[in-house]
């Protein structure tokens, strides 16, 4: 670790995830300098493949928990012994020395950002709305862009609200834009436009609009998570 760079902590929460945890895993460490990151922490929330198992080979600390993605990700942050924390979900791959990139940031006097976004799919319209990612606004934030946050400013904003079963990546980026300077840096995650290929992108990309819509009307996360239920699970 180079003198005076703070230390790294990756949170990755799970749930069955045995045919990408490997791929993203081995891509982390090809992508990083190996000297930042402390630590790759898998959160799982009950898995019954080889989720644990695979994470385990590639080296990373697994810590059970309970299902939910934003009590999964509060539990990694509480292990995790890291300057920075990066959440990363399981199914986006970073982008070269992407840990050199956000400790430059933190250098830069940013206590949080992400990155730009990309989908593995050449379908225009989610190549259209992952352009959109660019733009330093509330409105085109979301989890799947990843973020990094220095580890007292998580703490201080209580970190994500587990009132949220979808939804708590952007509840909590909102909060931090209220708070602190966000940087959204010029590289791209790739992430997977799995649930767009199994439900079918027209229907996804529009309820999440309207769960957007929603939640600027005022919704709590019930009435998102009811609506995300019927609509999208269904």
């Amino acid at each position: 670790m180079k003198p005076n760079n703070p230390s790294i902590s990756i949170i990755i929460p799970v749930l069955n995830e045995e045919k990408l945890i490997g791929k993203i895993l081995k891509h982390i460490g090809q992508t990083s300098s190996k000297t930042s990151i402390m630590e790759v922490i898998c959160v799982d929330g009950g898995s019954r493949d080889k989720t644990i198992s695979i994470a385990g080979l590639f080296g990373a600390k697994v810590i059970p928990s309970k299902k939910g993605r934003a009590r999964q990700m509060n539990l990694g942050a509480q292990n995790a012994s890291g300057e920075v924390l990066y959440f990363l979900h399981a199914d986006t791959f970073t982008p070269n020395n992407f840990d050199q990139l956000i400790l430059d940031a933190i250098k830069e006097g940013y206590e949080s950002g992400c990155f730009r976004m990309r989908f593995d799919t050449k379908n225009p319209i989610l190549r259209l709305f992952a352009w959109l990612s660019r733009i330093n606004h509330t409105l085109c934030r979301g989890g799947d862009q990843s973020l990094f946050i220095k580890r007292n400013l998580f703490h201080k904003t209580k970190g994500f609200n587990e009132d949220y079963l979808i939804y708590e990546d952007t509840e909590f980026i909102q909060r931090l834009y209220k708070q602190t300077k966000f940087k959204v840096l010029p590289n791209h995650v790739i992430t997977s436009a799995r649930k767009y290929r199994e439900k079918g992108w027209l229907k996804v990309q529009f309820h999440f609009g309207m769960i957007h819509l929603k939640n600027y009307l005022g919704a709590g996360p019930d009435e998102l998570y009811r609506y995300y239920s019927k609509k999208i699970l269904n």
